[in-house]
């Protein structure tokens, strides 16, 4: 599959150039953003980890393996990038014993920078942003053109797609999930099944987000439309009023597309006719999703890109630092300006 057909149309017009993203991990820089009260006491310990070049899962073997409890025990907001510098809490469920010697997990690649108790454990989805600082190199782009796009993206969002890596190397987890789709069966290893679920939902997803985009309503309330804040997961019908709703133009409220599940769509006119439109189109997938027992969710369709800043350290590269809220991809605000290329290349985009 192509990134195309992955993802969907650019919101802003063509790539302005190429560049190379990660050529070494500093390029990709991730912080979580956790906005909760440490204790100081309490059976959970909570560890403030550096990694790089390593991804979260084996983080998390490292760490049980050095403290000498069941990879259970260990738990983690979100997945972070396996090629990157990134920074992330974890928590490990340590009833009745003190702190461990985790020496043994830590090297080149992986680092605690804090470590504090508290009552409870850690929770999936429990962070509320990620902070990013990326550099582009190699970069081939008018500055001019790139400062002018960049302001649009500031003031008016990207499209809200998941990135391409949710997909596996050329869409690899879609066709798995249409394959295992097709046989309305389930993979009985817990991970696999969990991914390719997620890969279907993010699919579908961006199959209505695309439409949208192509006809200019990504941003735009439409009657019908479920409308959500930017950081809550419940959300509300548009009528004619909330349709003018001022916190739309703010970047505050913003249309949703569906995350597939059990049931039908809750949205109504055109939102519910193109959601149903790419249900039927897809109806395979959808269909192994209800039995799943996947619930019907919502995801915001425009992406907010909060404190964004950047500058050119050199001539040929650009450096970026903004703040997304939890699962969203900062490729995809990459994509709304240039073509990446693999480092040592300048002629060929990839997918990313």
């Amino acid at each position: 599959m192509t990134e195309l057909e992955l993802l969907g149309p650019r919101a802003t017009g063509e790539a302005l150039g190429t560049a190379v993203l990660k050529a070494v991990a500093e390029d990709f820089q991730v912080d979580e953003v956790l906005d909760i009260p440490l204790s100081g006491q309490g059976e959970h310990l909570w560890l403030w980890v550096e990694k790089r070049d390593l991804n979260t899962e084996e983080a998390a073997r490292r760490l049980a393996r050095a403290a000498g409890v069941p990879v259970r025990s260990i738990s983690y907001a979100g997945l972070k990038d396996r090629q990157a510098l990134t920074r992330q809490w974890f928590s490990l469920h340590l009833p009745g014993k003190a702190d461990p010697d985790l020496s043994r997990a830590q090297d080149q690649t992986l680092r605690i920078l804090k470590q504090i108790r508290h009552q409870r454990k850690l929770q999936r989805g429990a962070h509320a942003a990620n902070g990013f600082t990326l550099r582009l190199t190699a970069l081939q782009a008018d500055r001019q053109a790139l400062d002018a796009r960049l302001e649009l993206l500031k003031a008016q969002g990207v499209p809200n797609y998941f990135g391409a890596q949710r997909f596996g190397f050329a869409g690899g987890n879609v066709h798995d999930a249409l394959d295992w789709a097709q046989r309305q069966a389930l993979p009985e290893q817990r991970n696999v099944r969990s991914r390719l679920l997620s890969a279907a939902r993010s699919y579908l997803f961006n199959q209505v987000l695309a439409a949208r985009v192509a006809d200019g309503t990504w941003q735009q309330a439409q009657v019908g439309d479920l409308l959500a804040f930017t950081d809550s997961r419940s959300f509300f019908v548009a009528g004619e009023a909330e349709c003018v709703d001022p916190r739309l133009a703010i970047l505050d409220l913003h249309p949703s597309g569906p995350l597939w599940g059990m049931g039908d769509t809750p949205a109504g006119g055109a939102a519910a006719t193109l959601e149903q439109t790419t249900a039927e189109a897809h109806s395979a997938l959808c269909q192994w999703l209800a039995r799943a027992g996947m619930d019907h969710e919502r995801r915001i369709l425009r992406l907010p890109i909060g404190r964004l800043t950047w500058h050119y350290p050199e001539p040929d590269s650009l450096q970026m630092e903004f703040v997304l809220p939890a699962g969203c991809f900062a490729t995809v605000v990459v994509r709304e300006l240039v073509d990446l290329v693999p480092a040592g290349q300048t002629d060929s985009p990839c997918v990313f």
